[in-house]
């Protein structure tokens, strides 16, 4: 216990999922928490889960893909808490319908791999990329801005994905977006290592989430999906946290540029 005592932590999506999941660690080892997000409730939740873990916690509103509402809630750490030492990316989308103003899982999936190529609207490629690539940008620059002007050390966390280097993990732009995260993080590594912020990546496996419950109400399509993991199950959003919560604490100390994979075994082939 302790290993983020006295630490300030932004957590983007942090109002459901990983994120939510990331929060609720990190109060356990004592950080506070800023929750960004677009669900009011949802992050409430969030909210209450930290405080009853004996640490602070404040909201805002944030639009990932924002440069304004990006800069306002990193402006907002350092109003409410003096600092940021610990970013964690964990806001995602997996479709452009998926961002529709409730957290819930996105749309259908398209079976034929052709048609899911070919007919993929523009639209959707932007909106997965404005949020899941731009977005990360957004958030690592700012939050680095504030480490390397008050000389916090700290860490950032971008949420990449097994889709990341294995395109069947994900559609056309999911896919995709997430790759450009795990090169940014390595470019943000190279950049802000000189001022000593350590910046990683986590790739997660198949997670039981919002994200994957469109796969989950298909048992064919879940079955083959878990056939292809080692353990043979779906991973949990806190196995993800413990990740975070390592590359955000000093046992993490000599690592930056790196992707962890909680994955239960999906690359063991």
């Amino acid at each position: 216990m302790g290993q983020l005592e006295g630490k300030v932590a932004v957590v983007t999506g942090g109002a459901g999922g990983i994120g939510r999941a990331c929060c609720e660690r990190f109060a356990e080892e004592g950080a506070d928490i800023v929750v960004a997000d677009l669900f009011d409730e949802a992050a409430m939740d969030t909210i209450e889960a930290v405080e009853k873990r004996g640490r602070r916690a404040t909201y805002m509103r944030t639009d990932a893909s924002s440069p304004t509402d990006t800069g306002t809630v990193m402006q907002h750490a350092i109003d409410t808490f003096g600092a940021i030492d610990v970013l964690v990316t964990a806001a995602g989308i997996a479709t452009a319908d998926h961002a529709g103003g409730r957290p819930g899982p996105p749309a259908p999936i398209e079976r034929d791999p052709i048609r899911r190529f070919t007919d993929s609207p523009l639209a959707e490629w932007q909106r997965v990329l404005d949020v899941n690539l731009t977005g990360t940008l957004l958030a690592v620059q700012a939050a680095a801005r504030w480490m390397v002007a008050l000389g916090r050390r700290g860490s950032i966390i971008t949420i990449a994905s097994i889709a990341a280097k294995h395109p069947e993990a994900g559609g056309p732009a999911y896919s995709v977006s997430k790759a450009g995260v795990w090169m940014l993080t390595k470019q943000a590594a190279l950049a802000l290592g000189p001022a000593g912020i350590r910046v990683n990546a986590i790739g997660p496996g198949f997670i039981e989430s919002n994200m994957t419950a469109v796969l989950r109400g298909m048992p064919e399509l879940e079955q083959q999906l878990l056939g292809s993991v080692a353990l043979g199950r779906l991973g949990s959003a806190r196995e993800v946290a413990n990740a975070a919560l390592f590359l955000a604490s000093d046992q993490s100390s000599y690592f930056t540029g790196e992707m962890l994979h909680p994955d239960g075994g999906f690359y063991t082939d």
